[in-house]
């Protein structure tokens, strides 16, 4: 193992996260939210830098340039890792650190970034890009006598008793 590795799995232990330690130099750590409830971030070591990517949420189906443009104004708050897209248009946090950076204090600070950034978008993001979704989804349940419990973060717009 080298020390690096050693390093970056003692940052994981004494932040208390879940991880799993697939292959040297490659983290997968499951970070607990409340708007999004898991976010599963790799920490990869790689010959240059520590690279940190974590998936956020999936292309969107609606709403395209609004959905892009948050994650655009985001970008411009953040620290360490960005809102990035895939060739899908799927949305990831992603950061590279170089070698000579990476302390247990920076990889908890990085790891609370992609937290707080994964998690206090997410709702935000929902609305933008699956608002219509979401209103099906509410309806659906609705009629059947289905629990809305995890839809009611969104009752402001979904809820039809709650529109104009």
């Amino acid at each position: 193992m080298s020390d690096l590795d050693a390093l970056v799995e003692e940052a994981l232990t004494q932040a208390e996260v879940p991880f799993e330690h697939p292959r040297e130099g490659a983290f997968l750590v499951t970070l607990a939210g409340t708007h999004k409830l898991a976010t599963n971030t790799w920490l990869v070591v790689t010959e240059q830098s520590l690279l940190v990517e974590a998936f956020v949420i999936r292309q969107p189906d609606e709403n395209h340039a609004a959905f892009y443009r948050t994650l655009l104004e985001r970008n411009a708050r953040t620290y360490g890792v960005h809102f990035s897209v895939d060739r899908l248009g799927d949305v990831y946090l992603v950061g590279r650190v170089p070698l000579a950076a990476v302390t247990a204090d920076e990889v908890d600070r990085l790891l609370g970034c992609v937290l707080t950034y994964a998690d206090e978008s997410f709702d935000q993001l929902l609305e933008i890009g699956f608002a219509s979704s979401i209103r099906r989804e509410w309806g659906w349940r609705q009629r059947r006598g289905e629990p809305l419990t995890n839809l009611q973060a969104f009752a402001r717009f979904a809820d039809p008793s709650r529109r104009g």
